[in-house]
């Protein structure tokens, strides 16, 4: 007896009204105990593919198959699909167009524009369609001839090629040979994304783009290498080409090259982008623009991470096996897409992948896969995504005893051709230097990289007492902003200035007193504050995650055993604030703070400001007991919002600690208001790094507080000063309030907090398009001849 035919059934994960995943999944149409999404009108998700000429500005079409249940025979997307559950969106986007169109494409194909949220009723309301779907755009040179394609006779009938143009009009129109798509709604995007990407002006977009790169002030950073032997300066030059390659695992983490990850640069690192701000416009754009941007980062954080390119500026590649073979016909040629939006997770997850998936594949992880999952030194992938990129299932990245889709990879795996690189010139610049305890501090790293353990390198760094000052390896976290769990690679190499971190001494012995006075309850105050060397250095190169706002100075390390353990150690870059008080916080001082507190601002307040901020990041919160008694940390708590809050907690508490400082007569008196002066004048050189970026994300927090505290005032001819009378009280009571909502772990707490004052308030918009209008640099775009002349 033949066994019973039964039906497969397709599931789909349930969604939120919002888009999120529920963790539930039901039937898509067969009616079953469960009901099905469609009945039942679930949200849920499913895939648009466009393929899009660019030489004959086209957009494919398919013809629906005449046996199609719904708009049978009628012209539709390129190709279109529901996401099964489990599935991911990009996988579900290359199996649509493999499966009707017979075009295999790999991953880089696909450009995801934008998310369309389709609410209707058919079929006398039995058919609800909730759907949100992700629109993909693939852009290729050329047209695909039509017999390259091998169409999938249950789904598609026909293929054709229509000017995007014309297309849209027929939908305007309501042609009923299209299937229906309101283009005066969010599905015109599709046509207003293409209009504008391939209609702009070229001209004009260079001038653009030259006005962006000029509010960047190119500026040669010197340091003396007087005290550094042969030997010393033989491993400086193995150094500077060591740290070079942390800018090509830093493009592969969050920045990737519109030529392919890992394309070596040329030296030096923002040199170019100095030439290209000279060059007249004809010869910038557009030759030079890919080089240009792969210098300054492909998305611009003054602009709210608006990308500076394109899709259509990117690479072109070649790929014969795309479709079945035509003679005469080389194969499919298209452009490595783009993301016009900065992927909140970088390169560090799958982009498809949301924080319910991953919080469902960490619920069933052990606690070592857990620890591996949220780690700072793995990457997330998917199995399928491995497996249809290789086309065969690779069983070897299979997490034991996991049956999730998504798994987590060491860095040292991810990355090895880049680190074992690094490692040797690591090892070699450490046969050669004098310095034991950079000896030590290069052996160890360069084995760090490929071990994944980083913890004896770390505190070797944190022991470093040499006149070559190095930090090279994976530490800050603010590329990740889904989670902020993943480290980006960054370098920098100086020169020790011994005077100025000998005065210092006082800021790493007054730690723990500080911590013991902090403006929050005393259950929360740790007792054993590890004073935190403080080391001041001429910057003479940097790499890696560096090419935004050019950091004054960092704490490290962030991993919180160290930190409980030993405390931080902070590195304090004198030739890079010197630059930046030049060239930056004395032109806004002169347009935005009131002529009478003019004279306030000055380089000592600006400079011990910063040392403080740094200090206090080491006191505070940091290993915490949540309500339920388990132990966790701020970072694991706040997870996104971690890295805004830290670091205006370390700017207000600074201010809070130079205060307490002064009054116990530990600082000069004479910082007593030009210490807030000039972290007036500082919220307006911070605020213009964007209301994405942590530093200027937790500027606005602080500066819109003061100024409803009436601790800053806004005069009415457009110039700001400091109330003496009230900004103590005011500064007291921001750190009370950061520092608690850190000490609970309290994330809604930390995301109404910033909600309501991380915004670009009248005041703020008033200073920032003055200092546009007089164009005072945003920052400064390091040059380092000292660097350039050891390698030639």
């Amino acid at each position: 007896m033949a066994e019973p035919y039964i039906e497969e059934v397709e599931y789909l994960d349930v969604l939120t009204k919002t888009g999120k995943k529920t963790g539930v999944s039901k039937p898509r149409h067969v009616p079953s105990f469960l009901g099905d999404v469609h009945r039942d009108g679930d949200y849920h998700k499913a895939v648009h593919v466009w393929i899009f000429a660019e030489s004959t500005q086209e957009l494919l079409l398919q013809k629906r198959a005449d046996c199609k249940d719904s708009w049978p025979g009628l012209w539709d997307i390129s190709s279109a699909g529901h996401i099964s559950a489990g599935d991911s969106s990009l996988i579900t986007a290359q199996r649509e167009l493999q499966e009707e169109l017979g075009v295999i494409l790999p991953k880089d194909a696909f450009e995801l524009i934008f998310v369309f949220l389709e609410e209707c009723v058919t079929n006398n309301g039995k058919f609800i369609n909730n759907e949100y779907s992700d629109v993909y755009l693939v852009t290729t040179l050329e047209p695909i001839p039509r017999e390259a394609f091998t169409l999938q006779d249950t789904e598609v009938s026909d293929v054709k090629y229509i000017s995007f143009g014309e297309y849209r009009s027929h939908l305007a129109e309501a042609d009923p040979k299209y299937v229906p798509y309101d283009v005066n709604k969010q599905y015109g995007l599709l046509f207003d994304i293409i209009t504008k990407r391939y209609k702009e002006n070229n001209e004009a977009r260079s001038l653009v783009l030259q006005k962006q790169l000029r509010r960047y002030a190119p500026v040669s950073l010197t340091a003396e290498l007087t005290g550094l032997g042969d030997a010393d300066k033989e491993a400086l030059i193995l150094l500077v080409r060591a740290a070079m390659i942390m800018d090509e695992i830093f493009y592969l983490q969050g920045r990737k090259s519109l030529g392919g990850a890992g394309a070596s640069r040329a030296y030096p690192p923002v040199a170019t982008v100095e030439m290209v701000v000279l060059l007249p416009v004809p010869t910038v754009y557009p030759k030079k623009l890919e080089k240009l941007t792969h210098e300054i980062l492909k998305w611009s954080c003054l602009d709210e991470n608006e990308a500076f390119l394109t899709t259509a500026d990117s690479a072109v590649k070649l790929l014969p096996e795309a479709t079945k073979p035509i003679t005469g016909w080389k194969g499919v040629q298209y452009r490595a897409a783009f993301p016009m939006l900065k992927p909140s997770g970088a390169n560090f997850y799958p982009p498809d992948m949301d924080k319910m998936e991953f919080k469902l594949w960490t619920t069933g992880l052990s606690l070592d896969q857990q620890k591996d999952a949220m780690s700072f030194f793995t990457v997330i992938k998917r199995h399928s995504q491995v497996s249809w990129d290789n086309h065969i299932f690779d069983s070897t990245h299979l997490s034991e005893g996991s049956t999730y889709d998504l798994y987590s990879i060491l860095y040292s795996q991810e990355y090895h051709s880049f680190l074992a690189r690094v490692s040797d010139l690591l090892h070699k610049a450490g046969d050669l230097v004098s310095s034991p305890s950079l000896k030590r501090l290069l052996h160890s790293k360069a084995d760090a990289f490929l071990s994944n353990d980083y913890y004896d390198s770390d505190i070797a760094w944190m022991e470093l007492d040499s006149k070559l000052d190095v930090t090279i390896g994976p530490y800050e976290t603010y590329e990740d902003s889904l989670f902020g769990y993943k480290a980006t690679f960054e370098a920098f190499i100086g020169v020790r200035d011994e005077k100025a971190t000998a005065q210092l001494k006082l800021f790493g012995d007054n730690l723990q007193v500080l911590e013991q006075n902090l403006p929050m309850d005393d259950t929360y105050k740790s007792k054993d504050i590890i004073a935190a060397p403080i080391r001041v250095v001429q910057l003479l190169f940097n790499a890696g995650d560096v090419k935004g706002p050019q950091t004054i100075a960092f704490n490290l390390p962030n991993d919180e055993r160290i930190v409980k353990d030993r405390g931080t150690a902070m590195v304090i870059l004198k030739n890079v604030s010197e630059a930046k008080f030049k060239q930056i916080l004395n032109p806004i001082a002169d347009a935005c703070i009131a002529k009478e507190q003019h004279e306030l601002v000055d380089f000592e307040s600006f400079f011990t400001h910063t040392i403080c901020h740094e200090c206090c990041h080491g006191i505070g919160p940091h290993t915490i007991t949540l309500p339920d008694g388990r132990k966790s940390t701020v970072r694991l708590e706040l997870q996104d919002l971690h890295s805004a809050l830290e670091e205006a907690k370390a700017d207000i508490v600074g201010l809070w600690a130079l205060n307490f400082l002064i009054k116990k007569h530990l600082l000069p008196t004479s910082l007593e208001k030009s210490m807030y002066v000039s972290f007036l004048a500082g919220c307006f050189r911070s605020v213009r790094f964007g209301l994405e970026e942590a530093h200027g994300k937790g500027q606005a927090l602080q500066f819109n507080w003061l100024l409803e505290k009436e601790a800053f005032v806004f005069h009415p001819n457009e110039t700001f000063s400091v109330n003496f009378d009230k900004v103590e009280e005011a500064v007291e009571s921001l750190s009370r309030t950061i520092l608690t909502i850190q000490a609970k772990g309290d994330k809604e707490g930390a995301s109404l907090l910033l909600q309501k004052y991380c915004t670009m308030t009248k005041p703020l918009k008033v200073a920032l398009q003055k200092l546009e209008s007089i164009h005072v640099p945003v920052d400064i775009a390091p040059i380092f001849p000292v660097a350039k002349s050891l390698l030639e």
